[in-house]
């Protein structure tokens, strides 16, 4: 396995694990030559938000490069995880489809996953849920709240890019994937609170906050960047759910609850406490 990392210091764990390293940046195509030589399967999981300005425009240059050196090196297959939901409405969705276009028509046959909130340790998303939830006694609830949303665990997302390329009915289509849970974002929040032995936070209606100064509220009151949080809100006010099952189908993966992909988060990351007696 060869792992593509802009930072080699930082890639340590990884090269101490015995992973092959390739230093470059997706941006830079210089950097790229050689970078696929001899792999099958290249899984492209890159975003480029936490750059704050355009970049969507940095997304698009490097889904180019990358597609491009894929295919000029043999790469038989790319895996690409985007997110479900209308793009039209999002500029962070609208980037994540244009990414996935562009990899198709540029490079290798693609699979193109689509998913709402990851729900792992390390997903931003996830995290940001837990602070509101660790921190405010009491929530302003603005409208997004309200928008159904279609959770999945990292364990079953996990699951489904390592099969892709054994599943010969992935090939050069999207894969819509989510767990059993369709919510909103408050009973998102509602269900953070009892995984962690919480009682749900009081939520005060605030309909006419818009994205923008929601993104500003949790730039403050959790350590989320905000030239993350501020996308990830626009998204939030779209609906992002599985309208088309049947590219999961053949995979034959039931995901977990997410009451269980919480509680499987907080003991990963020793977060979790017992609930409290009635």
């Amino acid at each position: 396995m060869r792992c593509l990392v802009r930072d080699r210091v930082k890639a340590g764990a990884l090269e101490a694990a015995g992973l092959e390293i390739h230093v470059g940046d997706v941006t830079d195509t210089g950097s790229l030559a050689g970078a696929a030589q001899g792999v099958e399967v290249a899984y492209y999981l890159v975003h480029a938000m936490a750059g704050g300005g355009e970049f969507a425009e940095r997304e698009r240059t490097g889904a180019l490069n990358f597609a491009r050196m894929a295919k000029r090196e043999g790469v038989e297959r790319v895996v690409y995880l985007g997110g479900l939901g209308d793009e039209s409405t999002s500029k962070h969705l609208g980037s994540r489809h244009e990414t996935a276009r562009i990899l198709a028509a540029e490079g290798p046959p693609l699979t193109y996953f689509r998913a709402a909130m990851v729900v792992g340790a390390g997903s931003e998303s996830y995290r940001t849920l837990r602070y509101l939830v660790s921190r405010l006694p009491v929530m302003i609830a603005p409208a997004w709240l309200r928008t159904a949303t279609q959770p999945i665990g990292i364990d079953a997302t996990v699951e489904y890019l390592r099969l892709a390329p054994a599943v010969p009915e992935s090939e050069g289509r999207e894969v819509q994937i989510g767990g059993p849970d369709v919510i909103s974002y408050s009973e998102m929040l509602d269900r953070m609170a009892s995984a962690m032995g919480m009682r749900p936070p009081p939520k005060l209606p605030a309909p006419f906050i818009t994205p923008w100064l929601s993104a500003l509220w949790l730039g403050l009151v959790t350590p989320v960047d905000v030239d993350v949080a501020r996308p990830l809100v626009e998204g939030l006010t779209t609906a992002t759910v599985v309208t088309d099952p049947t590219g999961a189908k053949p995979f034959g993966i039931e995901p977990e609850t997410l009451d269980e992909a919480l509680r499987r988060a907080l003991a990963e990351e020793g977060s979790f406490r017992t609930p409290p007696s009635e």
